[in-house]
């Protein structure tokens, strides 16, 4: 099938990877030349293992470009997978959504296209997309047939070309039979396993048919907002758990293990510590407590959830001056910066959070990530010089190590080598990443959270 993805994005740019890989012609499109100069030479914008090697995989079913003339007259399918961040009330900006839909409306020519939703957006906004566009159609005089759906994104940084090509689920909503049909075509290959396993990531043993949930489109929408809520929910549950332990003497690995081997729970999203950042998981239950605001709902649990992570970031300074007492003028080395490893992605990375806040405290603050630096200089031009080059030296001469981010080259370094360096031996791993019974060895004072 013919394929258009608007937005080069995280989700965009591995959505069109993806299914040019399993046979679709599938254009990107993304106003920014520079972005699509790039991504023909082959250079992707982004941190993600095995991205580039897919797309290299997928060879001339893949193009991009920066023109609507070009991506979308031919499409059979469109997706918008622009971003939407979030407002100060919590409500997503659908600038570029609008954007986007208006730009279809001038260019759908095909016998009939399905516009797809691959964004994370408000319940409700598969309607209005499609009044835009049929606004759009009529100002520049056309009357392409075509129907709006969603197809939610259930992808994982770090991970997201096995989510893509294995899923758990497809879901997709549509009003239209013709829609749903349609997108079902297009997923079959993904849906049946029939396309050919990458050698750099291949299928488990046993994978065979992927579940498809065909709903309507205010489902399918809302599914990813409850998907979200759920999982952000288990992990600060356990954060709250886990603060309970520490005053009771308990153990909140072994709780975690003991609850998630209940198959009615399970074991995922139940590590205790630092708790969620990125891109979805703050903005997505930010925009269900607003939507339900909308119709007179209060999300008690939801905005606990939210509450609960973030006091997990001023939870770390509570340990810092806990163990340090004054924590003014020292010197505090700070390890990962990215949300989660193997990903550059900064947005509402904890680390980031931290480190403000002990600036603002008057700490000396080192910092390093093995991926994620350069982006952290672009976007936080103010704090580039607290940059070090490696670990060590981030290390060296601190009063405390605290680890935000659980690289696993952060997991083999060298501790007992490493306490010789540093004034004092304090290190709080809010990860639960590393050996504690190794490190008190080497005479660290290790510190957990929560």
């Amino acid at each position: 099938m013919k394929v258009a993805v608007i937005g080069t994005g995280y989700v965009g740019l591995t959505t069109g990877v993806c299914l040019a890989f399993v046979g679709h012609e599938a254009t990107c499109l993304d106003v920014d030349q520079s972005k699509v100069e790039a991504l023909k030479a082959g250079r992707i914008p982004i941190f993600e293992p095995f991205l580039e090697d897919l797309m290299a995989d997928a060879g001339t079913r893949l193009r991009f470009t920066s023109s609507y003339e070009e991506a979308i007259p031919e499409a059979e399918v469109v997706f918008i997978a622009v971003g939407t961040p979030s407002q100060p009330d919590g409500q997503p900006d659908l600038k570029y959504l609008r954007s986007a839909s208006e730009s279809l409306g001038r260019h759908i020519s095909s016998e009939f296209t399905v516009v797809v939703n691959k964004s994370t957006v408000p319940i409700g906004s598969g309607n209005w997309v499609g009044a835009l566009i049929r606004e759009s159609q009529k100002a520049a005089g056309k009357a392409a047939p075509f129907a709006v759906a969603s197809n939610p994104e259930f992808l994982r940084e770090g991970s997201a070309i096995s989510d893509s090509l294995y899923p758990d689920r497809i879901v997709i909503g549509a009003d239209s039979n013709r829609a749903l049909e349609l997108l079902y075509t297009l997923y079959r290959p993904v849906i049946d396993q029939t396309f050919p396993a990458p050698a750099f990531c291949p299928r488990q043993d046993g994978f065979a048919a992927v579940p498809l949930v065909s709903t309507d489109l205010a489902s399918a929408e809302l599914i990813k907002y409850a998907a979200n809520a759920f999982l952000a929910t288990k992990i600060s549950f356990i954060n709250e758990i886990g603060l309970l332990a520490g005053k009771v003497g308990a153990d909140i690995q072994h709780i975690a293990r003991g609850i998630g081997l209940d198959s009615r729970i399970g074991n995922r999203f139940l590590s205790a510590g630092l708790g969620w950042g990125g891109s979805c998981f703050g903005k997505d239950t930010a925009a269900l407590s607003a939507t339900a605001k909308e119709y007179g709902l209060g999300m008690g649990i939801v905005e606990a959830v939210r509450q609960v992570n973030f006091s997990m970031r001023e939870r770390v300074i509570d340990r810092l001056l806990d163990t340090l007492k004054i924590i003014k003028g020292r010197n505090i080395a700070v390890l990962g910066l990215a949300f989660k490893p193997n990903t550059d992605d900064l947005r509402d990375a904890p680390a980031i959070d931290i480190i403000k806040r002990l600036r603002e405290r008057g700490v000396i603050v080192t910092a390093h990530d093995p991926i994620a630096m350069d982006r952290f200089r672009v976007e936080y031009p103010d704090l580039g010089g607290i940059l070090a080059d490696s670990a060590e030296q981030a290390i060296q001469e601190s009063d405390a190590v605290v680890l935000a981010t659980e690289w696993s080259e952060y997991r083999e370094l060298d501790w007992n080598n490493l306490g010789e360096k540093v004034r004092h031996r304090n290190l709080l791993d809010t990860r639960w990443a590393l050996d504690g019974e190794s490190l008190r060895r080497a005479g660290w004072n290790l510190i957990r959270l929560p």
